[in-house]
């Protein structure tokens, strides 16, 4: 689904990704770890195309990305991204919130799926409650769920167990298990929670300082030499 191939990224002279290369395929959740600082929000950015890449490649489905596509496009291409921060609209309601995905999508597919009410159902419940009056947990579920309205085939996550209770740590992670096994989808997941990466993970790849020092299936990972990877 996705190929990067020696991916730079700069923010103005500062260089921030090194030759960066990994493969993420439809049914597979692709890992990426590391310390804080070392660019895998970055990494996330140069994918969705928030932020330009500086250099390299980029294919989504076999097909070659400008280093300059606009995140608008690679949006409606399939492109799902779930920022670090949720970002979701405090003062629209839960269904506003859910139908800003419409933005990627036909006029004729212009609905909210019940399997993603099935997902979250507690946003089925508070569909007129405003997105800020929610809590953290809540918050996390509708940004997923709002990814998951503009039906994407590459869904990138970034730190969704931030500041977030246990109980729905468990739920998001059932849900991630359940797009994974769908095997439509190619999941690239960002996560500072080790024991959550670990237990999802199908492909880890891990950075330090911009650099990718690790880039292996779970089959030829070592979970303890992973986890001293990426422990301060």
């Amino acid at each position: 689904m996705l190929t990067l191939e020696n991916l730079t990224l700069h923010y103005g002279h500062s260089q921030i990704l090194f030759d960066v290369s990994l493969t993420a395929h439809a049914g597979a959740i692709t890992c990426v770890l590391g310390t804080n600082g070392v660019g895998k929000t970055s990494l996330l950015k140069a994918i969705s195309g928030t932020h330009p890449r500086s250099g390299g490649t980029m294919q989504l489905g076999g097909v070659a990305m400008p280093a300059n596509i606009p995140a608008h496009v690679l949006a409606r291409m399939g492109v799902g991204y779930v920022p670090q921060g949720r970002d979701i609209f405090p003062l629209m309601s839960v269904r506003e919130n859910l139908e800003t995905g419409y933005a990627c999508l036909e006029r004729a597919d212009r609905r909210v799926p019940d399997e993603i009410l099935e997902l979250f159902p507690v946003l089925n419940e508070m569909k007129a409650r405003r997105g800020g009056d929610l809590s953290g947990g809540q918050q996390q579920q509708l940004a997923i769920a709002r990814a998951l309205v503009a039906k994407p085939r590459l869904l990138l996550l970034d730190e969704p167990t931030e500041g977030i209770q246990p109980n729905i740590i468990t739920q998001i992670g059932e849900v991630i298990s359940y797009l994974r096994d769908r095997g439509d989808m190619a999941i690239i997941l960002v996560e500072q929670f080790f024991d959550f990466a670990y237990r999802l993970g199908d492909h880890f790849v891990t950075l330090e300082r911009g650099h990718v020092t690790h880039n292996a299936p779970r089959s030829g990972t070592d979970r303890d030499a992973l986890l001293r990877k990426v422990s301060v």
